[in-house]
């Protein structure tokens, strides 16, 4: 395609070029504050709720949209939170007015997988009480599933009968997709056991799943890569689960996955520090998974996933102009953002953090009479 004569020249001599990073899981635009409920949009009542769609709550305008893109991050899932199945979660690219416009084409539907592990150091639960919870939970997901079955089959005899047979269901209807390998479930799950018998349950009810956290998924990798399931991990800026874990276990988690043949892609699992998704990448390259992998970690490799990579992920002709320019190693924190393109819009290396750093910086009046 010929250049147009008007067109505007971006000089990049002694620069860096690379695609835009995608953030495999956030809470970016869901939530404003955190301690302010009236800004959060990430967690909403009930138990089973597929329905809520995470794009609907994205606040277009939400104040860490900027502090984010202006580090390379061009692309995020954002993720709702909360029960069984909280919602559907979305893949956006961080400009435009309204959600529509964000939209990159992906969603899924989030669940949270059951576990026996420890929900935080108050739970005082016994070994027993929270098996007893993790069966609990297993059974109504599994209760959960045999509807959508029966839904499933019923909604198909409506289609050659009359639609107006099968009353409508929203959290039914909204799972459907899923049901029919048509949209992948978010399974998030964490503990080695849990994964474990994760991979015996979507293998059984041949779902489509893409695990999510799988924070200990170094224990179980090589059960990974032989079911052929991706993996989305992260934060890798975390604790060990395990008090008698070496303290880098976070660390080397994605690149011990990589190394066992694990499709593996990054998330920082933020809100406010989405920004920080380059530093989890560089500490994932650092403690085993290389840097060539960890790049592709947050770019091609989740472009992948979400069946967009004709799109974004990689620097192809054809594909959008959705990529940042930089003057060096954007895993490296001295590193400077010197312009953001995303879908072709050069988008203003302006943020909040920006104007109050110059703010103060060159405040007027200062200290000094």
């Amino acid at each position: 395609m010929a250049i147009p004569p008007d067109a505007k020249v971006v000089d990049c001599s002694g620069l860096f070029i690379y695609p835009g990073l995608i953030d495999g899981g956030t809470q970016l635009g869901l939530v404003e504050v955190s301690s302010v409920s009236l800004t959060s949009d990430a967690n909403e009542l009930g138990d089973i709720i597929p329905q809520m769609q995470a794009l609907t709550a994205v606040n277009p305008n939400a104040t860490a949209i900027p502090v984010t893109r202006v580090e390379g991050i061009t692309t995020t899932l954002v993720v709702p939170v909360g029960g069984t199945v909280p919602g559907t979660a979305a893949l956006i690219n961080l400009v435009g007015y309204t959600p529509d416009q964000m939209y990159a084409g992906f969603k899924g539907i989030v669940m949270n997988y059951p576990s026996s592990g420890r929900r935080g150091r108050r739970d005082n639960r016994t070994d027993e009480q929270r098996k007893k919870d993790e069966d609990k939970q297993l059974k109504k997901i599994n209760d959960m599933w045999d509807k959508l079955a029966l839904y499933h089959r019923l909604d198909s005899m409506a289609g050659t009968q009359s639609a107006s047979s099968l009353d409508y269901n929203p959290e039914m209807e909204a799972m459907l997709p899923a049901y029919r390998g048509e949209m992948p479930v978010l399974l998030e799950v964490n503990k080695a056991s849990s994964i474990e018998s994760a991979i015996k349950w979507v293998k059984k009810r041949k779902i489509n799943a893409i695990f999510t956290g799988v924070a200990e998924g170094w224990r179980v990798a090589d059960q990974l890569a032989e079911a052929k399931i991706s993996v989305i991990t992260g934060p890798m800026l975390s604790m060990p689960t395990r008090a008698s874990d070496r303290y880098d276990t976070p660390y080397a988690n994605p690149g011990k996955m990589h190394k066992a043949g694990v499709k593996v892609a990054i998330r920082s699992n933020d809100t406010e520090n989405v920004r920080n998704l380059p530093y989890n990448a560089g500490f994932a390259a650092a403690y085993g998974m290389g840097k060539e992998a960890a790049l592709k970690a947050v770019t091609i490799v989740p472009a992948e996933m979400f069946g967009v990579a004709d799109r974004l992920g990689s620097l192809e002709k054809g594909k959008s102009a959705t990529l940042f320019v930089t003057d060096g190693d954007p895993f490296e924190t001295k590193t400077h953002v010197k312009h953001v393109f995303i879908d072709g819009w050069n988008v203003p290396l302006d943020s909040r953090h920006i104007r109050l750093y110059h703010e103060f910086l060159e405040r007027s009046p200062g200290l000094e009479k």
